[in-house]
């Protein structure tokens, strides 16, 4: 959500809300790895455990776990940012402001346990991933920033459709 509103926000000459200064760390995860993730753990859903000992310790496997999903490396939000000024070649108007009541200062998924069951972790880059979807944003809002150039080494960036419902007319964010 984070990419996607300060990316509207920059493109849009709108500022953006830098809490705690942008001294927070948090953990990034492209959608393609989450996806990745998920169908790994739909191949191999857990089973109940089958000994009347683990039945009776509570060490019986569930028929069900819980895995987080996510890259498992916090990076703090003023590096992120910069991430993004630098691809779309535009200065963001930042306003800095203090934590927010009840947030943290640093946040980020612990992967162990997918790693265990699946060996499975993340391996697109927070640059990367920005890349990737500053391409997709240019190309379905038909966006074209100052000093655009290619994000990704690929050469041929797939072309979306335009969906009829978007709306592309200049807005505020939280239209």
């Amino acid at each position: 959500m984070a990419l996607f509103i300060f990316t509207k926000a920059i493109l849009e000459g709108h500022s953006i809300n830098v809490f705690n200064k942008g001294k927070i760390q948090r953990d990034f995860t492209y959608v393609s790895d989450i996806i990745g993730a998920v169908t790994r753990i739909l191949d191999q859903l857990p089973q109940p455990g089958k000994t009347s000992e683990e039945l009776i310790t509570g060490s019986a496997t569930a028929p069900f776990k819980v895995y987080n999903i996510g890259h498992s490396s916090p990076i703090l939000l003023t590096d992120f940012i910069e991430s993004i000024e630098r691809k779309l070649g535009i200065t963001a108007q930042k306003n800095l402001l203090p934590m927010q009541p009840g947030d943290v200062p640093m946040t980020w998924a612990d992967t162990s346990e997918l790693q265990k069951d699946f060996g499975y972790r993340a391996t697109t880059t927070v640059e990367e991933g920005i890349g990737k979807f500053l391409e997709w944003y240019l190309t379905y809002y038909q966006v074209k920033p100052r000093n655009h150039r290619q994000f990704n080494s690929r050469r041929n960036p797939q072309k979306f459709p335009r969906h009829a419902t978007v709306k592309t007319s200049k807005t505020s964010i939280n239209d």
